[in-house]
């Protein structure tokens, strides 16, 4: 067995229990790898991080409580070198350009953390970053992109959560015409064929969540 001290000690946060515990078995299968800590929401990844300080922290994104994109930025003004990997279901360039942003440096799709996690860990560990072929292509495919809007933003959220434009417009206190204009702008900038695309694309990308 490899001396403790060389072990690379590794933080998992995540709200799915089986999520965990599958890459933790990963883990353990590894002579250079130890699983110190696990979390299951961003306020305890923040203290754990704090007690522990591993080598390596794996960060999901959307969680109760205290989102992992607000985590990361916690545990980086904390610490600024901590060694932060994302693992997330979406391959979405919005939500991947603010994590990288926070300071991560890796960025997996849950969906190949079998084939992907250990070496990532590694690479992490050594010093390096790592993006996903097909997150980066995402980035590059939306650099030219407009962004939404504050406004804009907020009422695709209401789209979201079912709103119809004269919901959206009595919550925002705005008028009517006003909202059509909105939800016409977002449809354009995010290429998007209806409302109903638009939420989607905007889940995808990472743009709003749910």
């Amino acid at each position: 067995m490899t001396n403790d001290t060389r072990l690379i000690r590794i933080l998992s946060v995540d709200d799915h229990p089986l999520l965990r515990s599958g890459i933790a078995a990963l883990v353990d299968t590894q002579p250079d790898m130890r699983m110190v800590g696990e979390a299951s929401n961003g306020i305890e990844a923040v203290q754990l991080h704090r007690e522990l300080n591993p080598d390596v922290t794996l960060m999901d994104l959307q969680m109760p409580d205290m989102s992992g994109l607000d985590a990361i930025i916690s545990i980086r003004t904390e610490q600024p070198s901590a060694r932060i990997i994302v693992l997330t279901t979406y391959a979405g360039d919005v939500l991947a350009q603010r994590a990288l942003k926070a300071g991560a440096q890796a960025y997996v799709l849950k969906s190949l953390v079998r084939t992907e996690i250990l070496n990532t860990i590694r690479v992490v560990y050594g010093g390096e970053k790592r993006v996903q072929a097909d997150v980066a292509a995402e980035m590059a495919k939306h650099t030219a992109d407009a962004a939404l809007t504050t406004r804009e933003l907020e009422v695709l959220r209401l789209v979201a959560s079912g709103y119809a434009n004269k919901a959206i417009s009595a919550h925002l206190e705005i008028n009517e015409e006003t909202t059509k204009t909105h939800i016409k702008n977002i449809l354009a900038k995010l290429g998007a064929r209806d409302r109903t695309h638009a939420v989607s694309l905007g889940l995808k990308r990472g743009i709003i969540s749910l």
